[in-house]
Protein backbone atom coordinates (compact mmCIF):
# COMPACT_ATOMS: atom_id res chain seq x y z
CA UNK A 1 0.00 0.00 0.00
CA UNK A 2 3.02 2.37 0.89
CA UNK A 3 4.31 1.43 -2.39
CA UNK A 4 1.41 2.48 -4.13
CA UNK A 5 1.08 5.69 -2.77
CA UNK A 6 4.87 6.35 -3.31
CA UNK A 7 4.34 5.80 -7.45
CA UNK A 8 0.90 7.98 -7.08
CA UNK A 9 3.15 10.85 -5.23
CA UNK A 10 5.86 10.38 -8.23
CA UNK A 11 3.38 10.49 -10.99
CA UNK A 12 1.15 13.34 -9.93
CA UNK A 13 4.44 15.52 -9.39
CA UNK A 14 5.63 14.49 -12.44
CA UNK A 15 2.51 15.27 -14.40
CA UNK A 16 2.09 18.57 -12.23
CA UNK A 17 5.82 19.36 -13.70
CA UNK A 18 5.02 18.75 -17.25
CA UNK A 19 1.86 21.00 -17.06
CA UNK A 20 3.56 24.09 -15.22
CA UNK A 21 6.38 23.33 -18.51
CA UNK A 22 3.45 23.21 -21.00
CA UNK A 23 1.93 26.62 -19.56
CA UNK A 24 4.99 27.95 -19.48
CA UNK A 25 6.12 27.57 -23.23
CA UNK A 26 2.62 28.35 -24.33
CA UNK A 27 3.16 31.85 -22.43
CA UNK A 28 6.17 32.32 -23.68
CA UNK A 29 5.11 31.71 -27.59
CA UNK A 30 1.98 33.60 -26.64
CA UNK A 31 4.39 36.71 -25.34
CA UNK A 32 6.76 36.49 -28.86
CA UNK A 33 4.16 36.43 -30.87
CA UNK A 34 2.51 39.36 -29.36
CA UNK A 35 6.20 41.05 -30.60
CA UNK A 36 6.45 39.78 -33.72
CA UNK A 37 2.74 41.27 -33.87
CA UNK A 38 3.54 44.45 -32.27
CA UNK A 39 6.12 45.44 -34.87
CA UNK A 40 4.83 44.11 -37.71
CA UNK A 41 2.41 46.51 -36.81
CA UNK A 42 4.41 49.34 -36.28
CA UNK A 43 6.09 48.72 -39.49
CA UNK A 44 2.68 48.36 -40.84
CA UNK A 45 1.39 52.14 -39.10
CA UNK A 46 4.82 53.62 -40.54
CA UNK A 47 4.22 52.55 -44.27
CA UNK A 48 0.35 52.61 -43.50
CA UNK A 49 -0.15 55.13 -46.32
CA UNK A 50 1.34 54.24 -49.68
CA UNK A 51 3.23 51.59 -51.02
CA UNK A 52 4.82 53.40 -53.30
CA UNK A 53 5.67 57.55 -53.47
CA UNK A 54 6.15 58.72 -57.32
CA UNK A 55 8.25 61.58 -57.82
CA UNK A 56 6.46 63.60 -60.44
CA UNK A 57 3.22 63.01 -62.83
CA UNK A 58 5.14 63.51 -66.14
CA UNK A 59 3.94 60.46 -68.40
CA UNK A 60 6.12 58.10 -66.71
CA UNK A 61 4.47 59.08 -63.16
CA UNK A 62 0.73 58.73 -64.16
CA UNK A 63 1.37 55.75 -66.25
CA UNK A 64 3.13 53.85 -63.62
CA UNK A 65 1.13 55.28 -60.46
CA UNK A 66 -2.09 53.90 -62.84
CA UNK A 67 -0.48 50.38 -63.52
CA UNK A 68 0.49 49.70 -59.79
CA UNK A 69 -2.79 51.11 -58.54
CA UNK A 70 -4.29 48.57 -60.54
CA UNK A 71 -2.20 45.82 -59.44
CA UNK A 72 -3.39 47.09 -55.78
CA UNK A 73 -0.65 48.96 -55.04
CA UNK A 74 -1.53 52.13 -52.98
CA UNK A 75 0.47 55.19 -54.71
CA UNK A 76 1.11 58.51 -54.02
CA UNK A 77 2.46 61.52 -56.43
CA UNK A 78 4.19 64.29 -55.75
CA UNK A 79 4.33 66.67 -58.71
CA UNK A 80 5.28 70.27 -58.69
CA UNK A 81 3.06 71.66 -61.36
CA UNK A 82 -0.15 70.18 -61.99
CA UNK A 83 -1.04 72.59 -64.99
CA UNK A 84 -0.94 71.73 -68.89
CA UNK A 85 2.81 71.18 -69.75
CA UNK A 86 3.49 73.55 -72.52
CA UNK A 87 6.68 71.66 -74.07
CA UNK A 88 7.59 70.68 -77.64
CA UNK A 89 9.55 67.31 -76.61
CA UNK A 90 7.40 64.33 -76.32
CA UNK A 91 5.33 64.77 -79.02
CA UNK A 92 5.41 61.35 -80.96
CA UNK A 93 4.60 57.91 -79.86
CA UNK A 94 5.68 54.90 -82.28
CA UNK A 95 3.75 52.43 -83.10
CA UNK A 96 6.12 50.14 -80.30
CA UNK A 97 4.83 52.69 -77.36
CA UNK A 98 1.24 52.69 -78.66
CA UNK A 99 1.46 48.87 -78.08
CA UNK A 100 2.80 49.05 -74.58
CA UNK A 101 0.10 52.24 -73.99
CA UNK A 102 -2.25 49.40 -74.30
CA UNK A 103 -0.93 46.47 -72.55
CA UNK A 104 -0.42 49.21 -69.82
CA UNK A 105 -4.14 50.07 -69.98
CA UNK A 106 -3.89 53.85 -71.14
CA UNK A 107 -4.51 53.70 -75.06
CA UNK A 108 -7.23 55.75 -74.21
CA UNK A 109 -5.75 58.41 -73.55
CA UNK A 110 -4.65 59.09 -76.88
CA UNK A 111 -8.29 59.87 -77.86
CA UNK A 112 -9.96 63.43 -77.12
CA UNK A 113 -6.38 65.34 -77.63
CA UNK A 114 -6.39 65.25 -81.52
CA UNK A 115 -3.71 62.91 -81.87
CA UNK A 116 -3.00 62.30 -85.75
CA UNK A 117 -2.10 59.18 -87.04
CA UNK A 118 1.67 58.77 -88.77
CA UNK A 119 2.22 56.14 -91.16
CA UNK A 120 4.90 56.81 -92.88
CA UNK A 121 8.97 58.72 -93.03
CA UNK A 122 9.76 60.84 -95.84
CA UNK A 123 12.79 61.75 -96.17
CA UNK A 124 14.31 64.74 -98.20
CA UNK A 125 17.79 65.15 -99.26
CA UNK A 126 19.03 66.80 -102.34
CA UNK A 127 16.10 67.73 -104.16
CA UNK A 128 15.16 63.73 -104.16
CA UNK A 129 12.33 62.12 -101.84
CA UNK A 130 11.93 58.63 -100.50
CA UNK A 131 8.78 57.16 -98.34
CA UNK A 132 9.59 54.73 -96.39
CA UNK A 133 6.30 53.38 -94.04
CA UNK A 134 6.28 51.31 -90.92
CA UNK A 135 6.30 47.66 -91.97
CA UNK A 136 2.62 46.70 -92.24
CA UNK A 137 3.36 43.26 -92.54
CA UNK A 138 5.42 41.99 -89.64
CA UNK A 139 4.32 38.91 -88.03
CA UNK A 140 6.16 39.64 -84.62
CA UNK A 141 4.15 42.83 -83.69
CA UNK A 142 0.59 42.30 -82.54
CA UNK A 143 -0.85 45.88 -83.44
CA UNK A 144 -1.65 48.43 -85.60
CA UNK A 145 1.78 50.06 -86.78
CA UNK A 146 1.29 53.33 -86.95
CA UNK A 147 2.70 56.11 -84.77
CA UNK A 148 0.73 59.27 -83.08
CA UNK A 149 1.62 63.05 -83.03
CA UNK A 150 -0.16 65.32 -80.57
CA UNK A 151 0.69 68.18 -77.90
CA UNK A 152 2.49 66.06 -74.70
CA UNK A 153 0.64 68.46 -72.12
CA UNK A 154 -2.98 67.24 -73.58
CA UNK A 155 -1.70 63.88 -73.51
CA UNK A 156 0.15 64.40 -69.54
CA UNK A 157 -3.25 65.97 -68.62
CA UNK A 158 -5.25 62.24 -69.61
CA UNK A 159 -2.61 60.26 -68.23
CA UNK A 160 -3.15 62.10 -64.76
CA UNK A 161 -7.09 62.06 -64.79
CA UNK A 162 -7.01 58.42 -65.64
CA UNK A 163 -4.49 58.03 -62.59
CA UNK A 164 -6.27 59.78 -60.32
CA UNK A 165 -9.63 58.19 -60.83
CA UNK A 166 -8.57 55.16 -59.14
CA UNK A 167 -8.94 55.58 -55.77
CA UNK A 168 -5.81 54.00 -54.50
CA UNK A 169 -3.29 57.10 -56.14
CA UNK A 170 -3.43 59.98 -54.14
CA UNK A 171 -2.45 63.00 -56.38
CA UNK A 172 -0.74 66.07 -54.81
CA UNK A 173 0.97 68.81 -56.21
CA UNK A 174 4.09 69.33 -54.08
CA UNK A 175 7.62 70.25 -54.28
CA UNK A 176 10.57 67.12 -53.55
CA UNK A 177 13.49 68.61 -51.87
CA UNK A 178 15.01 65.16 -50.87
CA UNK A 179 15.15 61.27 -49.89
CA UNK A 180 15.28 60.49 -46.39
CA UNK A 181 17.66 57.97 -46.62
CA UNK A 182 18.56 55.90 -43.39
CA UNK A 183 21.48 53.79 -43.75
CA UNK A 184 21.77 53.30 -47.62
CA UNK A 185 18.27 52.54 -47.84
CA UNK A 186 15.65 55.35 -49.10
CA UNK A 187 12.05 55.45 -46.94
CA UNK A 188 10.69 58.28 -48.63
CA UNK A 189 11.15 62.37 -49.23
CA UNK A 190 10.82 65.97 -48.20
CA UNK A 191 8.86 67.87 -49.58
CA UNK A 192 6.77 71.49 -49.78
CA UNK A 193 3.39 70.86 -50.30
CA UNK A 194 0.87 73.50 -52.29
CA UNK A 195 0.22 75.73 -49.02
CA UNK A 196 4.36 75.67 -48.55
CA UNK A 197 4.79 73.46 -45.77
CA UNK A 198 7.41 71.06 -45.85
CA UNK A 199 6.68 67.84 -44.62
CA UNK A 200 7.76 64.43 -45.48
CA UNK A 201 5.98 61.12 -46.79
CA UNK A 202 7.30 57.58 -46.41
CA UNK A 203 6.68 54.56 -48.42
CA UNK A 204 8.76 51.37 -49.07
CA UNK A 205 9.44 52.02 -52.51
CA UNK A 206 10.27 55.83 -54.17
CA UNK A 207 10.27 56.20 -57.82
CA UNK A 208 12.25 59.03 -59.48
CA UNK A 209 10.47 60.12 -62.39
CA UNK A 210 10.96 64.24 -62.54
CA UNK A 211 12.43 64.41 -66.32
CA UNK A 212 15.52 65.13 -67.82
CA UNK A 213 16.47 68.43 -65.32
CA UNK A 214 16.03 66.04 -62.39
CA UNK A 215 17.18 67.68 -59.00
CA UNK A 216 17.29 64.41 -57.48
CA UNK A 217 18.88 61.61 -59.76
CA UNK A 218 22.54 62.69 -57.71
CA UNK A 219 21.42 61.74 -54.86
CA UNK A 220 20.75 58.06 -56.55
CA UNK A 221 23.14 58.02 -59.47
CA UNK A 222 26.74 59.60 -60.44
CA UNK A 223 26.27 59.73 -64.23
CA UNK A 224 26.00 62.95 -66.11
CA UNK A 225 23.61 64.53 -68.97
CA UNK A 226 26.08 65.23 -72.02
CA UNK A 227 24.59 67.79 -74.33
CA UNK A 228 25.21 67.30 -77.97
CA UNK A 229 23.03 69.74 -79.79
CA UNK A 230 19.96 71.88 -79.36
CA UNK A 231 16.26 71.58 -80.29
CA UNK A 232 14.84 74.52 -81.93
CA UNK A 233 11.08 74.34 -83.19
CA UNK A 234 7.65 76.53 -83.11
CA UNK A 235 4.00 75.82 -84.67
CA UNK A 236 2.64 77.08 -87.88
CA UNK A 237 -1.11 77.31 -86.89
CA UNK A 238 -4.07 76.47 -89.10
CA UNK A 239 -2.93 74.83 -91.38
CA UNK A 240 -2.58 71.03 -93.07
CA UNK A 241 0.28 69.34 -94.65
CA UNK A 242 0.03 67.86 -98.23
CA UNK A 243 0.69 64.41 -96.38
CA UNK A 244 -0.67 64.51 -92.87
CA UNK A 245 0.36 61.05 -91.95
CA UNK A 246 3.92 61.78 -93.13
CA UNK A 247 6.65 62.71 -90.62
CA UNK A 248 8.94 64.87 -92.88
CA UNK A 249 12.33 64.71 -92.32
CA UNK A 250 14.78 67.13 -94.85
CA UNK A 251 18.67 65.93 -94.28
CA UNK A 252 19.79 70.14 -94.60
CA UNK A 253 22.83 71.67 -93.56
CA UNK A 254 24.09 71.90 -90.88
CA UNK A 255 21.67 68.97 -90.16
CA UNK A 256 18.29 67.83 -90.10
CA UNK A 257 14.83 69.72 -90.53
CA UNK A 258 11.58 67.86 -89.04
CA UNK A 259 7.82 69.11 -89.82
CA UNK A 260 4.98 66.81 -88.77
CA UNK A 261 0.94 67.39 -88.54
CA UNK A 262 1.11 67.89 -84.59
CA UNK A 263 -2.95 68.58 -84.22
CA UNK A 264 -5.29 69.03 -86.89
CA UNK A 265 -4.96 72.34 -87.40
CA UNK A 266 -1.43 72.93 -86.17
CA UNK A 267 2.32 71.89 -88.01
CA UNK A 268 5.58 71.35 -86.01
CA UNK A 269 8.21 73.03 -87.68
CA UNK A 270 11.71 71.63 -85.62
CA UNK A 271 15.33 71.65 -86.36
CA UNK A 272 18.64 70.76 -85.11
CA UNK A 273 21.61 73.52 -84.04
CA UNK A 274 24.72 73.03 -82.35
CA UNK A 275 26.50 74.80 -79.73
CA UNK A 276 27.81 77.63 -80.38
CA UNK A 277 25.34 77.99 -83.26
CA UNK A 278 22.41 79.22 -81.87
CA UNK A 279 21.55 82.64 -83.34
CA UNK A 280 19.74 84.83 -80.73
CA UNK A 281 16.07 84.99 -80.76
CA UNK A 282 15.65 88.37 -78.69
CA UNK A 283 17.27 90.51 -81.16
CA UNK A 284 15.59 88.86 -84.36
CA UNK A 285 18.89 86.52 -85.61
CA UNK A 286 17.03 83.07 -85.21
CA UNK A 287 14.21 84.21 -86.94
CA UNK A 288 16.49 85.60 -89.79
CA UNK A 289 18.52 82.20 -89.88
CA UNK A 290 15.49 79.94 -90.08
CA UNK A 291 14.03 82.35 -93.14
CA UNK A 292 17.15 82.89 -94.78
CA UNK A 293 19.52 79.94 -93.99
CA UNK A 294 16.97 76.69 -93.19
CA UNK A 295 13.77 77.62 -95.42
CA UNK A 296 15.43 77.49 -98.88
CA UNK A 297 16.46 74.37 -98.07
CA UNK A 298 13.09 72.71 -97.11
CA UNK A 299 11.05 71.33 -100.15
CA UNK A 300 8.87 74.13 -101.84
CA UNK A 301 5.86 71.98 -101.18
CA UNK A 302 6.70 72.48 -97.41
CA UNK A 303 8.40 75.60 -97.57
CA UNK A 304 4.93 77.77 -97.39
CA UNK A 305 4.12 76.07 -93.97
CA UNK A 306 8.02 76.36 -92.83
CA UNK A 307 7.70 79.74 -93.11
CA UNK A 308 4.01 80.64 -92.13
CA UNK A 309 4.82 79.95 -88.48
CA UNK A 310 7.89 82.51 -88.79
CA UNK A 311 5.75 85.55 -90.28
CA UNK A 312 3.03 85.12 -88.25
CA UNK A 313 5.81 85.47 -84.95
CA UNK A 314 5.47 82.24 -83.49
CA UNK A 315 6.74 81.29 -80.44
CA UNK A 316 10.61 80.05 -80.76
CA UNK A 317 12.07 77.03 -78.30
CA UNK A 318 14.86 76.14 -78.03
CA UNK A 319 16.01 73.00 -75.70
CA UNK A 320 19.38 71.24 -75.02
CA UNK A 321 19.71 67.19 -76.21
CA UNK A 322 21.12 65.15 -74.00
CA UNK A 323 22.79 61.79 -73.94
CA UNK A 324 22.85 59.84 -70.71
CA UNK A 325 23.67 56.42 -70.11
CA UNK A 326 21.77 54.06 -67.46
CA UNK A 327 22.99 52.89 -64.54
CA UNK A 328 21.86 51.29 -61.14
CA UNK A 329 22.22 53.04 -57.42
CA UNK A 330 23.30 51.48 -55.10
CA UNK A 331 20.79 52.30 -52.62
CA UNK A 332 18.29 50.41 -51.89
CA UNK A 333 14.26 51.51 -51.60
CA UNK A 334 14.26 53.45 -54.56
CA UNK A 335 14.33 53.31 -58.73
CA UNK A 336 15.10 56.31 -61.10
CA UNK A 337 12.94 55.55 -64.74
CA UNK A 338 12.07 57.82 -67.61
CA UNK A 339 14.88 60.78 -68.42
CA UNK A 340 15.94 61.11 -64.93
CA UNK A 341 17.39 57.86 -65.60
CA UNK A 342 18.38 57.12 -69.57
CA UNK A 343 18.43 59.64 -72.54
CA UNK A 344 19.27 59.52 -75.88
CA UNK A 345 19.15 61.93 -78.98
CA UNK A 346 15.51 62.74 -79.47
CA UNK A 347 16.33 62.41 -83.81
CA UNK A 348 14.45 58.94 -83.68
CA UNK A 349 11.59 60.20 -81.09
CA UNK A 350 11.38 57.03 -79.07
CA UNK A 351 11.58 57.95 -75.19
CA UNK A 352 8.31 57.67 -74.45
CA UNK A 353 8.56 54.79 -75.95
CA UNK A 354 11.07 52.98 -73.79
CA UNK A 355 9.70 54.85 -70.79
CA UNK A 356 6.82 52.52 -71.15
CA UNK A 357 8.42 49.18 -71.92
CA UNK A 358 10.31 49.99 -68.72
CA UNK A 359 7.39 50.42 -66.96
CA UNK A 360 5.48 47.48 -68.33
CA UNK A 361 8.87 45.57 -67.48
CA UNK A 362 8.87 46.61 -64.03
CA UNK A 363 4.95 46.10 -63.15
CA UNK A 364 5.44 43.02 -64.25
CA UNK A 365 8.40 41.95 -61.93
CA UNK A 366 6.70 43.50 -59.07
CA UNK A 367 3.39 41.77 -59.34
CA UNK A 368 4.59 38.64 -57.45
CA UNK A 369 5.56 40.66 -54.42
CA UNK A 370 2.99 40.90 -51.80
CA UNK A 371 5.05 43.75 -49.41
CA UNK A 372 7.20 45.81 -50.81
CA UNK A 373 9.05 46.65 -47.47
CA UNK A 374 11.17 43.57 -48.57
CA UNK A 375 14.02 45.69 -49.23
CA UNK A 376 16.27 42.96 -50.80
CA UNK A 377 13.67 40.94 -52.79
CA UNK A 378 12.70 44.83 -54.24
CA UNK A 379 16.58 45.55 -54.83
CA UNK A 380 16.43 42.00 -57.17
CA UNK A 381 13.58 42.93 -59.05
CA UNK A 382 15.70 46.05 -60.06
CA UNK A 383 18.43 44.11 -60.66
CA UNK A 384 16.60 41.96 -63.30
CA UNK A 385 14.39 44.84 -64.53
CA UNK A 386 17.84 46.42 -65.44
CA UNK A 387 19.25 43.80 -67.65
CA UNK A 388 15.30 42.35 -69.07
CA UNK A 389 15.12 46.03 -70.03
CA UNK A 390 18.24 46.19 -72.41
CA UNK A 391 17.38 44.79 -75.59
CA UNK A 392 14.45 47.94 -75.93
CA UNK A 393 17.02 50.27 -74.68
CA UNK A 394 20.12 49.56 -75.83
CA UNK A 395 18.66 49.14 -79.26
CA UNK A 396 17.02 52.66 -79.22
CA UNK A 397 20.29 54.14 -77.23
CA UNK A 398 22.31 52.98 -79.97
CA UNK A 399 20.24 53.77 -82.71
CA UNK A 400 19.44 57.25 -81.34
CA UNK A 401 23.21 58.12 -81.45
CA UNK A 402 23.77 56.43 -84.95
CA UNK A 403 20.96 58.64 -86.80
CA UNK A 404 21.82 61.39 -85.40
CA UNK A 405 25.21 61.31 -86.80
CA UNK A 406 23.99 60.10 -89.77
CA UNK A 407 22.12 63.32 -90.01
CA UNK A 408 24.55 65.80 -89.83
CA UNK A 409 25.81 67.47 -93.11
CA UNK A 410 29.79 67.25 -93.42
CA UNK A 411 32.32 67.91 -95.77
CA UNK A 412 34.12 65.39 -94.58
CA UNK A 413 33.95 62.78 -97.61
CA UNK A 414 33.95 59.41 -95.37
CA UNK A 415 31.02 61.35 -92.91
CA UNK A 416 29.29 62.60 -96.20
CA UNK A 417 29.52 58.56 -97.66
CA UNK A 418 27.88 57.58 -94.51
CA UNK A 419 25.12 60.38 -94.64
CA UNK A 420 24.17 59.25 -97.92
CA UNK A 421 24.70 55.40 -97.87
CA UNK A 422 21.51 55.86 -95.17
CA UNK A 423 19.46 57.85 -97.12
CA UNK A 424 19.92 55.09 -100.38
CA UNK A 425 19.19 52.09 -97.72
CA UNK A 426 15.71 53.78 -96.65
CA UNK A 427 15.15 54.86 -100.26
CA UNK A 428 15.90 51.21 -101.43
CA UNK A 429 12.69 50.14 -99.99
CA UNK A 430 12.11 46.17 -99.74
CA UNK A 431 13.84 44.26 -96.57
CA UNK A 432 16.59 46.62 -95.47
CA UNK A 433 14.02 49.93 -95.30
CA UNK A 434 11.13 47.52 -93.12
CA UNK A 435 14.14 46.51 -91.09
CA UNK A 436 15.61 49.47 -90.25
CA UNK A 437 11.80 51.40 -89.78
CA UNK A 438 11.02 48.02 -87.12
CA UNK A 439 13.71 48.98 -85.61
CA UNK A 440 12.81 52.98 -85.39
CA UNK A 441 9.86 52.29 -84.51
CA UNK A 442 10.40 49.81 -81.72
CA UNK A 443 8.22 47.10 -83.41
CA UNK A 444 11.64 44.72 -83.70
CA UNK A 445 13.79 45.76 -80.29
CA UNK A 446 16.51 43.57 -81.10
CA UNK A 447 20.27 44.98 -80.97
CA UNK A 448 21.55 42.22 -83.05
CA UNK A 449 19.19 43.53 -85.97
CA UNK A 450 20.31 46.94 -85.34
CA UNK A 451 23.91 45.86 -85.72
CA UNK A 452 23.48 43.86 -89.31
CA UNK A 453 21.64 47.01 -90.45
CA UNK A 454 24.54 49.35 -89.57
CA UNK A 455 27.42 47.10 -90.95
CA UNK A 456 24.75 46.85 -94.76
CA UNK A 457 24.75 50.81 -94.41
CA UNK A 458 28.44 50.91 -93.85
CA UNK A 459 29.22 48.60 -96.56
CA UNK A 460 27.25 49.87 -99.21
CA UNK A 461 28.81 53.05 -97.91
CA UNK A 462 32.25 52.21 -98.66
CA UNK A 463 31.32 50.46 -102.04
CA UNK A 464 30.32 53.95 -103.18
CA UNK A 465 33.81 55.51 -101.86
CA UNK A 466 35.70 52.68 -103.88
CA UNK A 467 33.81 53.51 -106.97
CA UNK A 468 34.42 53.26 -109.65
CA UNK A 469 37.41 51.51 -108.75
CA UNK A 470 40.06 51.11 -105.13
CA UNK A 471 42.24 54.14 -105.03
CA UNK A 472 44.40 54.83 -102.18
CA UNK A 473 43.00 57.82 -101.17
CA UNK A 474 39.45 55.71 -101.20
CA UNK A 475 40.43 53.56 -99.27
CA UNK A 476 41.68 55.67 -96.24
CA UNK A 477 38.15 57.30 -96.58
CA UNK A 478 36.61 53.70 -96.23
CA UNK A 479 39.12 52.80 -93.41
CA UNK A 480 37.39 56.28 -91.97
CA UNK A 481 34.28 55.15 -92.21
CA UNK A 482 34.76 51.54 -90.69
CA UNK A 483 35.90 53.87 -87.49
CA UNK A 484 33.21 56.12 -88.12
CA UNK A 485 30.71 52.76 -87.80
CA UNK A 486 32.70 51.84 -84.82
CA UNK A 487 32.58 54.71 -82.93
CA UNK A 488 28.40 54.79 -83.16
CA UNK A 489 28.60 51.13 -81.78
CA UNK A 490 31.82 50.53 -79.55
CA UNK A 491 30.80 52.92 -76.45
CA UNK A 492 27.15 51.33 -76.51
CA UNK A 493 28.76 48.07 -76.02
CA UNK A 494 30.58 49.13 -73.10
CA UNK A 495 27.74 50.95 -71.53
CA UNK A 496 24.49 48.51 -72.15
CA UNK A 497 26.98 45.44 -72.30
CA UNK A 498 27.69 43.17 -74.74
CA UNK A 499 26.32 39.77 -73.43
CA UNK A 500 23.10 41.88 -73.47
CA UNK A 501 23.74 43.08 -76.86
CA UNK A 502 24.93 40.35 -78.70
CA UNK A 503 23.29 37.18 -77.22
CA UNK A 504 19.74 36.57 -78.40
CA UNK A 505 18.35 35.28 -75.26
CA UNK A 506 18.43 38.78 -73.46
CA UNK A 507 15.69 39.85 -76.88
CA UNK A 508 14.07 36.63 -75.96
CA UNK A 509 13.34 37.16 -72.32
CA UNK A 510 12.36 40.73 -72.65
CA UNK A 511 9.74 39.95 -75.64
CA UNK A 512 8.34 37.10 -73.77
CA UNK A 513 8.05 39.31 -70.34
CA UNK A 514 5.82 42.15 -72.64
CA UNK A 515 4.08 40.29 -74.78
CA UNK A 516 2.89 37.88 -72.04
CA UNK A 517 2.24 40.55 -69.79
CA UNK A 518 -1.32 40.81 -68.95
CA UNK A 519 -3.12 43.84 -70.30
CA UNK A 520 -4.51 46.06 -67.18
Amino acid sequence: MDMYLTHVCLWTTLLSVVVTWAISHVSNRRKKTTKLTDTTAGQERRYGGPDVIIVGAGVGGSALAYALAKDGRRVHVIERDMSEPVRMMGEFMQPGGRLMLAKLGLQDCLEEIDAQKSTCLSLYKDGKKAVVPFPVEDNNFPYEPTGRTFHNGRFVQRLRQKASSLPNVRLEQGTVKSLIEEKGVIKGVTYKNSSGEETTAFAPLTVVCDGCFSNLRRSLNNNDAEVMSYQVGYISKNCQLEEPEYLHLVMAKPSFTMMCQLSSTEVRCGLELFPGQIPSIANGDMTNFLRNTMAPQVPPKLRKIFLKGIDEGAQIKVMPTKRMAATLSDKKGAIVLGDAFNMRHPSIASGMMVLLSDILILRCLLQPLEYLGDTNKVSEVIKSFYVIRKPMSATVNTLGTAFSQVLIASTDKAKEAMRQGCYDYLSSGGFGASGLMALLGGMNPRPLSLIYHLFVVTLSATVQLLSPFPSPLGIWHSLRLFGLSMKMLVPHLKAEGVSQMLFPPYAAVYRKTYMTATTI
